[in-house]
């Protein structure tokens, strides 16, 4: 059902029409149309807020990762807790947000993986901004004399491949695992045991 007419046109109300068009058609079926037709809008409508496909695509996929990186980033802000705690709760929470985007909907976390293979720029940023999140807790740590790493960000970067296979898409099928949750913290243990001062 279209939405009422009086609503505003918004980049939020399109990137919201168009998480639900992916999902019902796929991304290889989904188009601009299809959009602008759940939101009762013309596809120039559409356009004067994404100037392309591309740009729509681009913009869904951002938003989604997105959602994750606000939950860190309050795990990262949290500077009343001691460093190897707040490490420990931010590569949980990750690992849960996506083991929860991978379950919950499966067929949109299928598109999204088809979306972030094409938004390579997209993921690249997310991907800066969760080392980056990884680097001031650790950083922190550092200071604090709580965590030891003579080299900040290439710890960082050590600690997020490290636990890849908790948090990268491609792995997604692992974390139906009834074993996962245990590997996890054996691994994040390890981890967090070896960054201590």
């Amino acid at each position: 059902m279209p939405p009422a007419a009086a609503e505003p046109l918004t980049p939020e109300r399109i990137l919201e029409a168009t998480e639900e068009v992916l999902r019902r058609y796929g991304p290889a079926k989904a188009t601009v149309v299809d959009v602008a037709r759940a939101l009762g809008v013309s596809h120039g409508s559409v356009y004067r807020h994404f100037p392309s496909k591309a740009a729509l695509r681009e913009a869904v996929t951002d938003r989604w990762l997105g959602r994750t990186v606000g939950r860190l980033q309050e795990i990262v802000s949290a500077t009343a807790e001691p460093a190897p705690a707040r490490l420990e709760s931010w590569l949980k929470a990750l690992f849960e947000a996506k083991r929860h985007k991978a379950g919950d909907d499966p067929e949109l976390f299928a598109t999204y993986t088809v979306l972030l293979a094409e938004n390579s720029g997209v993921v690249e940023t997310h991907l800066a901004e969760m080392i980056e999140q990884l680097a001031r807790i650790i950083g922190e740590g550092v200071d604090s004399g709580t965590l030891t790493a003579p080299d900040v960000p290439a710890a960082a970067r050590a600690v997020f491949d490290a636990t890849a296979r908790f948090h990268d898409p491609q792995y997604a099928a692992d974390w139906q695992s009834p074993s996962i949750a245990a590997e996890f913290e054996a691994v994040s243990t390890l981890v967090i045991r070896g960054l201590r001062a």
